[in-house]
């Protein structure tokens, strides 16, 4: 019997898979930290015969060809990957045989060009999955903008008649497996559910219920900004990358903490985002360890820059190390950890009052407020506080200067990047006010003005995170 277990990765919106005969296994799109597959396989006493991908990721480092090594696995990956390591290379229609499983291969170019689906059937012929990667998601696509703009609308009709082939050759019971879609950047709209079939999808996927044209232009008018990391990610995976360290940082006395803000250095508070209003380094930034940290530190964080955590526990280090090798940062200068007073050595704290949209409805009845909203320009088509300035997190770091001196209160979708904003913005001439709430309080306090701003049109995309 053909069993698959699915390992979820959310901190970035992806999952992979593992499908056995309770004897050998097939793993899917395996995420870097590949210790989880090995101890799965272990766990059910299978061993990993082959390992999958279904396309050169671009929004994390696989770990795929390290995985294939360890395991002794016969490593594949689709025809035109273009990838510098042996490995196993496979076209539209290639079967694999793998115990009491058979895979086919099917071409759903869309994501990339290379992108395969991979159809998973036992011996007998029955049919029992789809693993589609970045193209059949649940609701929706993956998105098509990440080649070459020059491509991009090609590729999106490209992944329109890869969706409909998927369903016209699958039978409706089919499961769907996708690898991205669960607040990944990779879909290009939003996504809903955990779980759906080739018949489910028929019924509510744009690319089965749209006529072509109508799909494309809804698929493009969803494409906003995505994570500045994306552009290692390639490189990275086509080049094979390093074995994982997973080990312990090395541990830095507070002077030297110092030392490293004062040279520009990054210096990363993993607290909470209260705590870390409540009393921070000065100079240190706060990216609260939660299921967004990987992606926004990612995306503002510049690669090669030294970076070194401030923790609570070493635990609390530790996963913060584990997201941060899936997005390829594996070089960590240093960690300390511990209570914030004892770091600070002597020196006084840093904090900013926190509040919510009531908060600040309650302050411009006393005069005007300098508010700035943090959200994407996608979110901010959809509504937003009157009278706010508008800069995206990923590029406030580039515009700080516009941000005018003195009091500055500052709103996202749910408060996380409101409060790296406002982490970046702390210091000298600026008094910052952190709005640690969902946006939809801003309607009920009265403070939203629902009229479009300049940028794309009000299309969503996925859930404010």
């Amino acid at each position: 019997m053909v069993q698959i277990v699915t390992i979820e990765t959310s901190s970035l919106g992806d999952r992979s898979y593992l499908a056995h005969d309770a004897e050998v296994a097939v793993v899917v799109d395996p995420q870097r930290d590949i210790d989880r597959v090995q101890a799965l396989a272990a766990e059910l006493g299978v061993r990993v015969s082959h390992v999958l991908e279904t396309h050169v990721h671009n929004d994390y480092v696989t770990g795929g060809l390290e995985l294939a090594q360890a395991t002794d696995a016969t490593y594949v990956l689709p025809a035109g990957s273009d990838v510098e390591f042996e490995h196993t290379s496979v076209a539209d229609g290639a079967v694999l045989e793998v115990g009491g499983m058979r895979v086919r291969v099917l071409h759903t170019p869309g994501h990339t060009h290379h992108h395969v689906s991979y159809v998973l059937a036992d011996t007998g012929g029955g049919v029992r999955a789809v693993f589609t990667g970045g193209s059949m998601l649940y609701g929706a696509t993956g998105r098509t903008d990440l080649v070459s703009p020059d491509d991009t609308v090609a590729l999106s009709h490209a992944q329109y008649r890869s969706v409909r082939r998927l369903a016209a050759e699958l039978p409706d019971e089919a499961a769907v497996m996708p690898t991205h879609g669960f607040g990944s950047f990779c879909s290009a709209t939003p996504t809903s559910g955990d779980a759906s079939t080739i018949g489910e999808q028929a019924r509510v996927n744009p690319a089965l219920t749209l006529a072509e044209q109508d799909y494309v232009d809804t698929l493009l008018a969803g494409l906003d900004a995505y994570p500045a990391y994306y552009a290692h990610m390639g490189p990275i995976n086509r080049r094979g990358a390093a074995p994982v360290d997973l080990s312990p940082p090395e541990p830095v006395e507070p002077a030297e903490l110092r030392r490293r803000i004062e040279a520009g250095e990054w210096v990363v508070d993993l607290r909470d985002r209260t705590a870390f209003a409540a009393g921070h380094l000065a100079g240190s930034l706060g990216f609260e360890l939660s299921i967004n940290f990987v992606t926004y530190l990612g995306w503002l964080y510049r690669y090669g820059t030294p970076l070194t955590l401030i923790g609570e526990t070493p635990e609390q280090v530790a996963e913060a190390r584990r997201e941060l090798v899936r997005i390829g940062i594996d070089e960590i200068a240093g960690a300390a950890t511990g209570d914030i007073e004892t770091l600070a050595d002597g020196r006084p704290l840093r904090s900013y009052p926190v509040t919510d949209f009531a908060g600040l409805a309650k302050a411009r009845e006393q005069g005007p407020v300098q508010v700035l909203d943090a959200r994407r320009n996608d979110e901010r088509a959809r509504g937003y506080v009157a009278g706010s300035q508008h800069i995206p997190l990923h590029e406030l770091a580039d515009r700080i200067d516009e941000v005018p001196r003195g009091e500055v209160w500052v709103y996202c979708g749910s408060g996380y990047r409101a409060s790296i904003a406002a982490s970046v913005l702390d210091g000298p001439g600026r008094h910052v006010v952190l709005i640690n709430d969902s946006y939809d309080a801003a309607n009920a306090a009265g403070l939203e003005d629902e009229r479009p701003t300049e940028g794309p049109s009000a299309s969503t995309r996925r859930s404010p995170r």
